[in-house]
């Protein structure tokens, strides 16, 4: 499977699965388990850990990999006594009052996006979990029936998978957490500030930038080198070649075929106005 179409799938189906994050729908599914939503982070470590169970701090720090330690242990736990099941039914009741509402009723409904189910539930099934604890905890849930519910779950385990696989090349490479965001914002992946969602002081950014240019990864302004330019895609190569057995499983011409059945769900979440424009993926920039 061609890297260009693993990574496609990837800038297609990532927006499915965020809009969980930033919808108001799953803001008052949070509310109402108790989570302050004033900011949407005490809701995204709950949204997301759930499926790893009661994982304290040190275990979600290492999951997510470039959020702080101080960060996480801010959220988690995140103050109500939800348990992780109460937390994953409120989970699918947000993502069907948000699918309903972006994509609308008649899409929801409809025979593509149940193709597109099918489809993607495929991709996820061939998804190896091995050393990849994000993709195995979702892997796990049992599937809900609603086809909808079925995309934003296939969705799900498949961006945790190519997630997974983005911590083993990172680690490969050399890069720390902080390592790891200094170096993507310095090929432009997204501007500095948006990094900041991550928790990491200025002494921490500046101590990282410190390390980056000692090894050559980054110039005496903090500029990426030819170096660093190349260390950096040969990260987003190995995340694409970790994460090509779904879809190399699925086979090329149905993986063709779901790409075109989520364009208009994706141009449905992008034109939510519900997602940011920058983001810390690097999304539609790498």
């Amino acid at each position: 499977m061609e890297s260009a179409r693993v990574r496609q799938t990837w800038h297609l189906l990532e927006p499915l699965h965020a809009l969980l994050y930033y919808a108001p729908e799953a803001f008052d599914e949070a509310a109402a388990l108790g989570y302050d939503t004033a900011e949407r982070w005490p809701s995204y470590f709950a949204w997301r850990s759930a499926p790893l169970g009661a994982a304290g701090p040190v275990g979600i720090t290492s999951a997510f990999y470039s959020f702080s330690p101080g960060m996480v242990a801010r959220y988690v736990p995140g103050g109500p006594s939800a348990t992780p099941a109460d937390v994953l039914a409120a989970r699918l009741r947000a993502v069907d009052r948000t699918y309903r509402a972006v994509l609308g009723e008649d899409t929801v409904k409809s025979p593509e996006l149940a193709e597109a189910a099918a489809l993607a539930r495929r991709a996820a099934e061939a998804a190896g979990t091995e050393g990849r604890p994000l993709a195995a905890a979702n892997a796990a849930l049992p599937w809900p029936e609603a086809p909808h519910l079925v995309l934003w779950q296939a969705a799900t385990i498949l961006r945790e998978h190519r997630g997974d696989g983005h911590l083993a090349a990172l680690l490969v490479a050399g890069l720390d957490p902080v390592e790891a965001l200094v170096s993507f914002a310095a090929i432009g992946a997204a501007p500095e500030p948006v990094f900041e969602s991550r928790g990491w002081s200025a002494a921490e950014w500046a101590a990282a930038r410190e390390r980056l240019t000692a090894r050559g990864v980054l110039d005496e302004d903090g500029a990426v080198t030819d170096e660093g330019r190349a260390l950096r895609a040969e990260v987003e190569l190995r995340t694409d070649e970790l994460a090509a057995a779904p879809w190399a499983a699925l086979g090329p011409e149905d993986t063709a075929r779901l790409a075109e059945l989520l364009g208009g769900p994706w141009l449905s979440a992008i034109g939510s106005g519900l997602l940011p424009a920058e983001n810390t993926l690097g999304i539609g920039k790498v």
